[in-house]
């Protein structure tokens, strides 16, 4: 799902505002600079997710702006693709200075208020770190793992109530720090009987011990202000995958063989949000995203189309609606045996090629960001183990991101990156729209003509290399 990692906003409350209804008088401040930035604009959206500002930065990369009829809540701030959420209150007075390039480690906050969103970066941070490590987690017994999960919840949230006997902290502010500290855990626990079982052995999980799901008792199925929260989104999530699981247990039998991409399953997980949730927001975002996941794979057009029509049923959204069919246009439009789509793609001179005119022989197309740099690095680091094995296959390189040239050149230079075949595309968002680019590690296969052999392969896959080289194979082309 996107790094919720970036920036921290900056308010100040003036005028003597004294509390909260007296609208009128409530206002705030929020400024900082940002070094080496990717555009020059920050974009501000209010609590309930809508823009409310288009700030530009100045000549010296700067901005201060002052925030009219201001209400307590979770904000968040838009840069060049990255996006970062903050709980804003009265009195609060904050400035931040971040250097785009190493955001995670320089962002730094001074002010009156800056401790919580501190405390809350700190445990974004700490959770990015744990969640790398889930894998290694999860071969625990489920006992084990359960009570290591809930030991490591009641250390968490007996932190924080150290860092409040210290600190004033609203009772608001306490209340979303500890839904972040619980929600993140039981994120885990949903999680874990994917990750233990596999998917061959999910019969197991009728075998997990009692009191394993005694968290969803604390759940909060339309918790707004805690909608725009990575920790809330990855429980929800995980948390419908395995409600839905239960659900195929309970109509098939427990040997029965389970496919994570199966049509009945992914449809029951649009049952159960319809079900469990009342809020449009956090609703309409959990169908769109689920129903994203099952059609960007690689199902016929009938189960495809059969599901976009389950999905309109649902959704009450109309620019969601829009989107997904779209999407399921383009898909269908990447099906095997269809010519690549018409796109124009700049190189390091700024020199426009059409994306077709760079094919000729099969060719391996990947993307990357200029937001996920572990990602971007992986990915070359991996196409260089595949030029190896595969000499007589191209490999262009896009990057998907509509920040400045520069930006993107600079990150080619900062990583050395071999400026052959690296391409960006003219018009980023019709481009990730035409190819239905919605994960970052997309790549598409195709021959020497530019006719696709795959829309969507995962080189990272162990199979990866003997799925290739049956590609070529069945095209009788040289590997």
């Amino acid at each position: 799902m996107k790094r919720f990692i970036f920036l921290v906003l900056v308010m100040l409350s003036v005028l003597g505002c004294k509390n909260l209804e007296n609208k009128d008088n409530a206002y705030a401040y929020l400024g900082g600079e940002i070094i080496n930035p990717k555009n020059d604009v920050v974009i501000l959206y209010d609590p309930k997710g809508k823009i409310s500002d288009t700030i530009s930065l100045d000549s010296e990369n700067r901005f201060l702006h002052k925030i009219d009829s201001f209400e307590t809540g979770v904000y968040s701030i838009r840069h060049g693709g990255e996006y970062q959420i903050v709980l804003l209150e009265p009195k609060d007075s904050i400035l931040f200075r971040l250097n785009t390039y190493d955001f995670d480690e320089s962002l730094v906050f001074t002010g009156e208020g800056a401790r919580k969103n501190n405390y809350l970066l700190r445990i974004f941070l700490e959770n990015e770190l744990e969640s790398k490590k889930l894998m290694e987690y999860s071969q625990l017994e489920p006992e084990a793992f359960d009570q290591f999960i809930n030991e490591r919840r009641l250390k968490q949230l007996d932190r924080f109530r150290e860092f409040t006997s210290k600190k004033d902290v609203s009772p608001y502010c306490t209340s979303i720090i500890e839904a972040n500290i619980n929600y993140n855990n039981y994120a885990d626990k949903e999680i874990y009987p994917f990750a233990y079982f596999g998917e061959n052995k999910l019969i197991h999980v009728k075998d997990l011990p009692e009191g394993f799901y005694d968290h969803r008792k604390e759940i909060d199925y339309n918790a707004v202000d805690l909608s725009q929260f990575f920790s809330y989104n990855r429980f929800m999530f995980s948390h419908i995958d395995n409600l839905a699981l239960t659900d195929f247990y309970q109509k098939n039998d427990f040997h029965s063989k389970f496919n994570r991409h199966d049509l009945d399953y992914n449809k029951a997980k649009l049952d159960i949000i319809d079900s469990l949730i009342t809020e449009p927001s956090i609703k309409n975002n959990l169908y769109k995203y689920k129903t994203r996941d099952f059609i960007s794979h690689n199902h016929s057009e009938e189960e495809t189309n059969q599901f976009l029509e389950y999905f309109l049923m649902k959704s009450s959204n109309t620019a969601d609606k829009d989107y997904m069919r779209d999407m399921v246009t383009s898909l269908n439009n990447l099906r095997p045996g269809k010519t690549l789509p018409v796109l124009e793609v700049l190189d390091v001179n700024t020199n426009k090629h059409d994306l077709n005119t760079l094919i000729s022989k099969p060719t391996l197309i990947y993307f990357w960001s200029s937001n996920h740099k572990m990602q971007y690095r992986n990915s070359h680091y991996r196409v260089n183990e595949l030029k190896v094995e595969f000499p007589n296959v191209d490999f262009v390189s896009i990057n998907l991101n509509d920040n400045d040239l520069d930006y993107w050149k600079s990150i080619l230079n900062q990583y050395k990156f071999p400026i052959e075949n690296e391409y960006i595309f003219k018009n980023p968002r019709i481009a990730r729209k035409v190819l239905a680019i919605n994960y970052v590690n997309k790549v598409i296969v195709v021959d020497e003509d530019a006719i696709i052999l795959h829309p969507n392969v995962n080189i990272y896959d162990t199979q990866f290399e003997d799925d290739l080289k049956q590609l070529l194979q069945k095209k009788e082309l040289p590997l």
